[in-house]
């Protein structure tokens, strides 16, 4: 079995030239990219709730009679139509719809619609539901899982995510995709191809509010293997940074102290002590490796300019980048009225 790192999505049936172009959008390349571009929410359509029983802001599935169905005008033209189940009455509006559309929705047919209920004037309504016509004498079933929402980009429609993915999930039944956190790692561990089936098609009885919140098994798996990744390609580049041989630096004690005379205030306790690592990381033979975190306002700035002056007095030049054009103007300023006395 190939593995899927190296399984071009232009092997899954409906990928041509086209729609691979457009998946590199999502950053989809091969078959395990697919399988890894997970769903940001869920649908239900495992169920078909009563009218009455709805609440707004739910994404469900409705099923009743057309019990009116008329073009409205106003400001904008649209299309109304009056639901019933039996246990109350739904309203959807079509603001785009076409003569067929509107002979399809005449009075009398039965609906099963999906959407987003919402509070209207008249009561609960759904715009722009996705539908389609019910043969009672031929009932249809409600999808088996949860119906997931992939990010999308344009071109590429959530039935076409949908159907790549089911191709994605029947060739990982047939293996190709490494297995790479040692058993027992954690307590409830679960295997990579399951939390992916999981999470790509949640069944029914899973619990929703789970998914929703990234706390599932499942989920939690597919975190704990993205963050172990990003933490061992940190220590990767710090063990490779380690190798390059660089030049100590001392601290300029006549500079630091010329610089500090001349500040109308004294640094603060943790300035200092930044300042200090800073400084001993800087008389090492291996390349520093350091994130100084604070505040807006806490001093970082000035934590940076002190750095600088080590360097300056040990014969350096040194950059300072900034990641907006204002930004650097604003540093060039403070670093000038800092600096100049000090003859720099």
């Amino acid at each position: 079995m190939l593995a899927l790192a190296q399984t071009s999505v232009t092997q899954l049936k409906g990928v041509g030239a086209k729609a691979a172009e457009k998946l590199t959008k999502l950053a989809i390349h091969s078959v395990q990219d697919l399988l890894f571009h997970l769903p940001h929410r869920y649908e239900d359509r495992t169920r078909i709730y009563a009218i009455a029983d709805l609440l707004p802001n739910l994404h469900t599935s409705v099923q009743g009679e057309v019990m009116s169905s008329e073009i409205q005008f106003g400001r904008k033209r649209m299309l109304i139509v009056r639901l019933s189940d039996g246990s109350g009455t739904i309203t959807l509006r079509f603001f785009h719809f076409s003569a067929a559309q509107k002979n399809n929705l005449s009075v009398g047919k039965t609906l099963r619609c999906f959407g987003e209920i919402k509070a209207g004037k008249y009561g609960l309504e759904i715009m722009h539901p996705e539908y389609k016509t019910v043969d009672l004498d031929n009932p249809q079933g409600t999808q088996e899982s949860l119906t997931p929402v992939y990010p999308a980009t344009e071109g590429i429609k959530q039935i076409t995510l949908r159907n790549l993915t089911e191709q994605a999930l029947t060739l990982l039944n047939k293996g190709g995709l490494a297995e790479l956190l040692p058993e027992g790692l954690y307590q409830h561990q679960i295997g990579l191809a399951e939390a992916l089936h999981l999470v790509h098609r949640p069944p029914p009885d899973v619990a929703l509010t789970l998914m929703e919140e990234g706390k599932h098994p499942a989920q939690q798996r597919l975190i704990i293997e993205e963050l172990l990744a990003h933490h061992l390609s940190v220590l990767k580049v710090r063990q490779q940074s380690q190798q390059h041989a660089t030049y100590p630096i001392q601290p300029s004690a006549d500079l630091l102290n010329q610089f500090l005379k001349n500040l109308p205030f004294k640094p603060t306790n943790a300035q200092q002590k930044v300042v200090a690592d800073i400084q001993e990381d800087m008389q090492q033979l291996s390349p520093m490796m350091r994130l100084v975190q604070g505040d807006v306002g806490s001093g970082k700035t000035l934590v940076a300019a002190m750095a600088a002056l080590s360097a300056i007095g040990a014969g350096y030049q040194v950059g300072f980048m900034a990641p907006t054009e204002l930004l650097a103007e604003q540093h060039a300023n403070n670093f000038r009225q800092w600096f100049e006395p000090l003859g720099i």
